[in-house]
């Protein structure tokens, strides 16, 4: 095919009608899910992906000119290589800290080589029920960036067969042909939760998060205390992650009769709330209580925080994320996958960088 393909193109490839592509491409439930995977085969096989500027052309504006297609196919509308030269990042929170270091690693081997960051906030369409990805298929993004745990994995399903894809500090299952980078969740929380162990505390509570990352981090904490002998001594509270939600979760822990003597949560955000909870108590950190977090943000780092807690490589993870991302727009899914990389281009690439224990302040021997 000399032109790049259109929505008239896939309708005749699966057998379907314009509108039920249409439908299809703009998330739509109501469609049936084998109708769906038909249109979707049919995008992947012609090298269709969803562009405004191919739906500008119904409205009489100029179409840019061609350019070769990021996974070496059929032509696709846009500039010069790279199309919009955007890449979407969709964000679980945009509030989380941890987030800022990824991106300016992230940031700084695409920009140069030409490709613009556009960020959203996945929770923006929970309430709506609209694909998140959508509006990145619209403007004729050449490829995504997920960062955090989507409210709707589902939703990596239909945009990884029509561009590039990597997925950035999530676990959960990604389709074919997504990149997967992530911390080694389970190895920080054993390091942390030895790190207290080894001070003398016995009484440990975790401060457990949600998703993939949180139930990795929930058993391996629980793993460890039971690798110690301290299998009746261990306590979880659910927490959202939230400072809010961290000062609730431990001022239920701490007002306890029995409270225990560490308390070990599932980020730096809900640790700050936990030592704001022990404040509020009157309960000295870390003398009477020892708190740590995980992720070493910028906020753990603070001088009048000083938090104890686990370096998970954000800047490592932005860095291999931009180059699993460069290495796909090329056309060359295996190169650059380096030590510790799982390889193989139809499954994608998963990539878990090493923590790192930080001590600080907020951890001692408990009296």
């Amino acid at each position: 095919m000399s032109r790049p393909p259109t929505i008239r193109d896939v309708a005749e490839h699966a057998g379907v009608s314009k509108s039920l592509v249409s439908l299809v491409l703009r998330g739509s439930g109501q469609v049936s899910p084998e109708r769906r995977d038909a249109v979707l085969r049919s995008a992947r096989a012609l090298g269709y992906r969803p562009n405004a500027a191919a739906r500008s052309l119904s409205e009489r504006r100029a179409l840019p000119p061609e350019r070769p297609s990021a996974r070496g196919g059929t032509p696709v509308a846009g500039g010069a290589r790279g199309g919009t030269r955007v890449v979407g990042v969709l964000l679980n929170d945009l509030r989380n800290p941890w987030f800022v270091e990824l991106l300016d690693a992230l940031d700084a081997p695409l920009h140069a080589a030409g490709l613009r960051l556009l960020l959203a906030d996945a929770r923006l369409g929970r309430h709506t029920g609209d694909d998140p990805t959508g509006p990145f298929l619209d403007i004729g993004a050449d490829a995504l960036v997920v960062v955090g745990t989507l409210p709707d994995p589902a939703a990596l399903d239909r945009v990884a067969g029509l561009l590039p894809v990597v997925v950035v500090g999530a676990r959960e299952p990604v389709p074919d042909g997504v990149d997967l980078v992530a911390g080694d969740d389970e190895r920080g929380v054993r390091l942390l939760t030895e790190h207290l162990i080894g001070l003398g505390h016995r009484d440990i509570a975790h401060l457990a998060g949600y998703g993939a990352v949180g139930e990795l981090r929930l058993r391996a904490f629980e793993a460890t205390m039971r690798a110690h002998g301290l299998a009746d001594r261990l306590r979880v509270e659910p927490c959202d992650l939230t400072e809010e939600g961290g000062h609730r979760a431990a001022v239920r822990l701490l007002a306890r009769p029995d409270r225990p003597t560490a308390v070990l949560a599932a980020n730096d955000i809900a640790a700050v709330g936990a030592l704001s909870a022990a404040r509020d108590l009157g309960l000295d950190v870390p003398g009477d209580i020892s708190v740590a977090g995980y992720d070493n943000t910028s906020t753990a780092r603070l001088r009048h925080i000083w938090l104890t807690t686990v370096d998970n490589a954000a800047r490592e993870m932005g860095q291999r994320a931009a180059r699993c991302l460069l290495d796909r727009l090329s056309g060359t899914p295996g190169g650059g996958a380096g030590a510790g990389a799982e390889a193989g281009a139809s499954a994608g690439r998963r990539h878990l960088t090493v923590p790192r224990l930080e001590v600080r302040g907020t951890t001692g021997r408990p009296r």
